[in-house]
């Protein structure tokens, strides 16, 4: 049974993969989506009296930080972070970074995402748009101005350790560690950010695990046929 158990994390650890791979390619085209990988590492099982047993597991998950396709767009609320750094937004589950800058003004005149919720500046406050301000002014750190009064900057802040970001949704992320605002930011005025998923990659990945999986099925069917062989031997 050890070969079964064996075989069985691994099949488990590629599942797991083939979910999280379908997940990439499905946001592709996702604004601000970023590429997220299974880590495969190893457990052993040790049993008194029993030699150990080296099994497989796949839950460690990575993000890709890299920088994506910039597109302008035009947008007089849409905006991209070039370089490192996350934009901060007040959610009902409390504060959370993402890439996604196509944002708007709400009926109170708060800079919101496409969502709700309200987008903080460098030091946490929410952005305040005047509702009869005909266009903005926007520097190349994320300061946001009308006629020359100036209204704010748009926060844009740094992981202290990437292995702390958690993915909630498809392009939210809570931050378990250290966030400090990025001394000196650079924010596009009229740009989003693509998703960052190389999809001819990740495709052929996809086809490399279903491979993989089938393989193990394949072997567990022959190792099914064999013990049940020797159990009818025995039974002779």
């Amino acid at each position: 049974m050890d070969t079964a158990y064996v075989t069985l994390s691994r099949q488990s650890g590629l599942m797991n993969e083939m979910r999280q791979v379908a997940n990439n390619i499905a946001n592709a085209n996702t604004t601000g989506y970023r590429q997220q990988g299974l880590v495969f590492s190893e457990f052993v099982r040790v049993m008194p009296g029993n030699p150990s047993l080296s099994m497989s597991r796949a839950e460690v998950r990575n993000t890709s930080l890299q920088q994506g396709l910039l597109t302008e767009t035009g947008g007089q609320f849409d905006f991209a972070i070039e370089g490192d750094g996350f934009f901060l937004v007040e959610t009902p589950a409390g504060n959370r970074l993402t890439r996604a800058g196509a944002f708007a003004p709400s009926a109170e005149g708060d800079l919101v995402t496409m969502d709700g919720h309200r987008v903080l500046d460098a030091s946490g406050a929410p952005l305040f748009i005047p509702p009869d301000a005909a266009s903005i002014d926007v520097g190349s750190d994320g300061t946001l101005s009308v006629e020359g009064q100036f209204l704010g900057q748009i926060g844009v802040f740094r992981v202290a350790d990437p292995k702390t970001l958690v993915r909630e949704g498809s392009t939210h992320f809570r931050a378990d560690g250290d966030i400090d605002p990025v001394d000196e930011p650079v924010v596009l005025h009229r740009f989003l950010e693509g998703s960052n998923v190389n999809a001819i990659e990740q495709v052929t990945r996809l086809v490399e695990i279903q491979r993989a999986y089938e393989l193990g099925q394949s072997f567990l069917e022959s190792e099914d046929e064999r013990v049940r062989g020797a159990l009818k031997a025995l039974m002779r």
